[in-house]
């Protein structure tokens, strides 16, 4: 045998001794879930809910109209302007008004004049009539005289006050303190009496949806719905307040109140959950499940007590606190909580 034989043997074997002496690999240990705060999943019955389209606006709506035909002379009013009621927004003029009243006037003169010179017949008959030179039916005649003189200058005052007050209507007032939304008829334009010049807000901020009238009798007054403005993240609770009777083009109309509406955009779109009826559904407390990279686990506890993270699919529950599960989970599972394994 060779040198190289001789050495090669001894390697060998040091070599198959070395493997046999290595541990044999350890198996993994299954985590195991304590008895104490297992939660078994059930079904339960939860309210059917439905997004509604809704739209921010007020709870009235007040049109400043001009109440006489006539020219816009003055805008005193922008729009997002806040105003109070009673205030003048804006004055239209009529020319014809003022040469009315002055026609009045001179009107009011002549009949005040008249009945001046019938008082004065009046007292000189009186005198006479005392003397024995003037008959009854003298005084009888002239008292007539005066009594319609004076009428009549009642009759010409009543009718130069009526002119000035028509003229004073030209000022065209806030209906309704609020916010002006829509102030656009420029001045100098021709108004007709009847024609809104602004449109006001009037009343609290409400939401206001409009749902088929299929599902008119699902609404009740007081049932508890959640708000989003704009699509945001976070929903507001509200309340229905309102459900109006008529139904328009096939939608029932209803206003939702909550604390805190925005009243800076009037006519912000807003999505409104309606509850439509109920259903069965898996719903589990928010802090059994886990969300790792955008997927939510749950810790699923199998029958021999070793518990498994389970992809599922969530949405939000009927509370803050509550998920409902989609898929990944049946009735009857039991879950742990992801903390309490070990």
């Amino acid at each position: 045998m060779s040198m190289k034989s001789l050495l090669i043997l001894p390697l060998a074997g040091a070599l198959l001794l070395g493997g046999c002496g290595e541990a044999a690999p350890e198996k993994p240990v299954a985590r195991v879930a304590p008895a104490a705060g297992r939660l078994t999943v059930v079904e339960r019955t939860i309210s059917d809910l439905k997004p509604a389209p809704a739209t921010l606006t007020t709870r009235d709506m007040g049109e400043a109209r001009a109440r006489i035909t006539g020219v816009l002379v003055s805008l005193l009013v922008k729009e997002g302007d806040t105003v109070r009621q009673g205030q003048v927004i804006a004055i239209v003029k009529d020319d014809r008004l003022g040469l009315l009243t002055a026609a009045y006037d001179a009107q009011v003169a002549a009949a005040a004049a008249e009945a001046a010179r019938a008082q004065a017949d009046l007292s000189r008959t009186r005198t006479l009539f005392a003397q024995g030179i003037y008959a009854e039916a003298r005084l009888d005649q002239v008292e007539a005289i005066a009594k319609a003189s004076g009428a009549a200058l009642a009759a010409a005052k009543a009718q130069r006050s009526a002119s000035a007050e028509l003229g004073a209507q030209g000022a065209i007032l806030a209906p309704a303190g609020g916010r002006v939304l829509v102030a656009d008829v420029p001045p100098g334009s021709v108004v007709t009496a009847g024609q809104s010049v602004a449109r006001i807000t009037a009343g609290p901020a409400v939401v206001r949806l409009e749902l088929p009238e299929s599902q008119a009798r699902s609404l009740r007054l007081g049932d508890s719905v959640q708000v989003s403005i704009d699509g945001a993240a976070t929903a507001t609770t509200g309340m229905i307040s309102q459900i109006y009777p008529s139904v328009v083009a096939g939608q029932l109309v209803a206003d939702v109140t909550a604390a805190g509406l925005p009243q800076d955009l009037v006519g912000r779109r807003a999505t409104v959950m309606v509850r439509i009826g109920e259903r069965q559904a898996l719903v589990v407390p928010r802090r059994y499940v886990s969300t790792r990279y955008g997927i939510d686990y749950v810790r699923l506890v199998r029958p021999d007590g070793a518990a498994s993270d389970t992809p599922v699919q969530t949405r939000a529950g009927p509370t803050a606190d509550e998920l409902e599960v989609l898929s990944g989970l049946k009735s009857g599972d039991i879950l742990s909580l992801p903390e309490a394994v070990r």
